[in-house]
């Protein structure tokens, strides 16, 4: 399958490039960015081509990866499910839910397959474990902690605008949901929303098996109290998120096993572009709870 990128941020350059062009079962053919210097450099460093022009890409290539902000990501999917091209996409899907409906509308039209990337999603061990939790009944309830120091370190990622604009809401809360939805069903509703410090929000959802979890999201937590954690309570005791041995690179060769094989059977992925929106939907009722109001 060929593949191009588009987006030449710090996320394209220590995931996505080195994924692309280390898989054995893509042609990672070239490089689109709205910075054309940054996109011509990023190509040179795995030599493939550097495109000024998206549509000139869509035009050479089977699929697209998306390492873009979520607003621009909606707009690029809906234009390149119309050119009939596979769809590797980052998390948020999109930045609301009419621009992520847009996506998910262009993808069923086309009938082209979708995946959404979430690292922890997609990494070995808690894929593995996500399995297991879902095969288990009883689950009672679940606390979840996504605290990042992006704003409070020397990360390449805390200069990102839509990250500033949007907090950790959007930026860890999508890991979050991607574990706690397959183990407790879809949320009814984001029954409580509170802000902490800075960007740290507080989330108490209740699940459609009856099931409740609370959410803790930062992206400004002391670099030493940074980590991500997961623990399920229920019949069965207990249930920890085991740690994963693997990085960003190797989950998202796995998510392009993932989009390879929903290209070849036609079998949609579980965390395809309309799971990207039901978490996205999600996110904005949190959103509308946390400004004082409830979402439609």
């Amino acid at each position: 399958m060929r593949i191009g990128l588009l987006g030449t941020g710090p996320w394209a350059q220590a995931a996505h490039a080195p994924a692309l062009a280390g898989h054995p079962g893509l042609d990672f053919t070239g490089v689109w960015g709205r910075r054309p210097e940054a996109a011509a450099e990023l190509a040179a460093r795995y030599g493939v081509r550097a495109y000024d022009d998206v549509d000139a890409l869509l035009a050479d290539v089977d699929a697209v990866a998306m390492a873009v902000p979520p607003s621009v990501q909606a707009e690029l999917a809906v234009r390149a499910a119309r050119a009939g091209r596979h769809l590797l996409l980052d998390k948020p899907l999109a930045a609301g839910v009419p621009e992520g409906r847009a996506v998910v509308e262009a993808v069923d039209r086309a009938q082209v397959a979708s995946v959404v990337f979430l690292t922890t999603r997609f990494q070995k061990e808690p894929d593995a474990w996500i399995e297991e939790q879902a095969a288990t009944a009883g689950w009672f309830t679940a606390r979840a902690q996504w605290l990042g120091a992006v704003f409070t370190s020397d990360s390449p990622f805390a200069h990102s605008p839509w990250r500033r604009e949007k907090g950790a809401l959007w930026d860890v809360g999508p890991h979050a949901l991607s574990l706690l939805l397959p183990v407790l069903g879809d949320v009814r509703q984001v029954a409580a929303a509170a802000h902490g410090p800075a960007d740290t929000v507080h989330l108490v959802l209740d699940h459609a098996t009856g099931a409740s979890s609370t959410l803790t999201l930062s992206l400004t937590a002391p670099p030493a109290a940074a980590g991500a954690d997961l623990e399920l309570r229920g019949e069965a005791g207990t249930a920890v998120l085991p740690r994963s041995s693997e990085g960003a690179v190797p989950a998202l060769t796995r998510a392009a096993d993932a989009l390879l094989a929903a290209a070849r059977t036609g079998r949609p992925h579980p965390c395809d572009a309309a799971f990207g929106l039901r978490v996205t939907e999600i996110l904005a009722a949190a959103e509308a709870r946390l400004a004082g109001h409830t979402a439609d």
